[in-house]
């Protein structure tokens, strides 16, 4: 249903003479995206970069919004940069993207980033950290995460999160998939990404209708409230 368009992810760190190099590479690769569209119906997305100059990143939206997409990506983030300079980038370009298409930030998908970012005014997220930390043994829960390899778990008749109503938390206790991962078993894997999946979908479920009722503080307060308590 989407299309990127091509870009270059300025690495970081970077020269501010490097990421403008690498940027007139993406904008120049949008504007031939875009003519080349042809009659796909498909939604297509430019992407901003720029590395971690704000004046870079204006220049970015300008070009992208003058060539008109149905959607724009802040891309280049997550990179190695600190958390709060990626905050602040995303905080500086963010309103800068037009408010009535949607605004996509690639590459991002820690749970407490993922409330930072809506509360930014970003829409749409995509991340490996669901799965790849699922076949690392690592479950997402309410107050933080939990390491099922812990030899705390050996015993533990509890599911993973007793308030998740998952498959897995549903059918399994923490010592079964502990045993599972312990002994390399593919099935380990396979419940943990189902676990770690329905943590991200129910947390962006709860932004949604926070968002919706115009309560996305008082979500972002409670989510760092049960945090506290981990």
């Amino acid at each position: 249903d989407i299309m990127m368009c091509l870009d270059e992810c300025t690495p970081f760190p970077a020269t501010k003479e490097e990421a403008e190099t690498s940027l007139h590479l993406s904008m120049d690769w949008a504007s031939r995206c875009k003519a080349h569209r042809g009659s796909y119906p498909g939604g297509l997305f430019g992407i901003v970069q720029g590395g971690m100059f704000e004046d870079l990143r204006q220049h970015s939206v300008d070009i992208l919004t003058r060539i008109g997409f149905d959607g724009y990506a802040l891309g280049g983030l997550s990179v190695g940069e600190p958390k709060e300079t990626m905050l602040d980038i995303a905080r500086f370009t963010l309103p800068l993207l037009p408010g009535e298409s949607a605004r996509y930030v690639m590459g991002i998908g820690a749970p407490e980033d993922l409330v930072e970012l809506v509360c930014l005014g970003a829409d749409m997220f995509d991340c490996v950290i669901p799965t790849r930390n699922a076949r690392n043994g690592q479950l997402f829960v309410p107050s933080g995460t939990l390491n099922i390899a812990n030899a705390r778990y050996h015993d533990d008749g509890r599911s993973i999160d007793p308030g998740c109503n998952c498959y897995t938390c549903t059918h399994y206790s923490r010592a079964y998939l502990r045993h599972l991962y312990m002994a390399k078993e593919i099935l380990a894997h396979r419940l943990n990404t189902i676990h770690n999946i329905h943590y991200f979908m129910t947390l962006m479920r709860g932004l949604r209708e926070a968002t919706s009722r115009g309560k996305l503080l008082d979500f972002r307060a409670s989510f760092y409230a049960l945090r506290d308590t981990g």
